[in-house]
């Protein structure tokens, strides 16, 4: 399995080791298992990013919010 080298500050290092020999386990699994939670957690937003015409949509909504066009109350979007 590949390698990254992540720079994080000493204390939360420090804070990681404590827990993972707490836990009987490694700061790799640990990290790991956050990188899983961190994903999932983000999963919605990456399956609108990677559709051409979600993005579109989005980068439109976004350039009428800079110009001020007002949108639609809740109760007037499509179904």
């Amino acid at each position: 399995m590949p390698t990254a080298t992540v720079r994080i500050p000493e204390e939360k290092r420090d804070v990681l080791k404590i827990i993972a020999s707490v836990e009987k386990t490694g700061v790799k699994e640990i990290l790991c298992g956050l990188i899983d939670e961190y994903v999932e957690r983000h999963r919605e937003t990456l399956e609108l990013l990677s559709k051409p015409q979600w993005v579109e949509v989005i980068s439109k909504g976004r350039e009428e919010i800079k110009k001020g066009i007002k949108g639609k109350p809740l109760g007037r979007l499509a179904d």
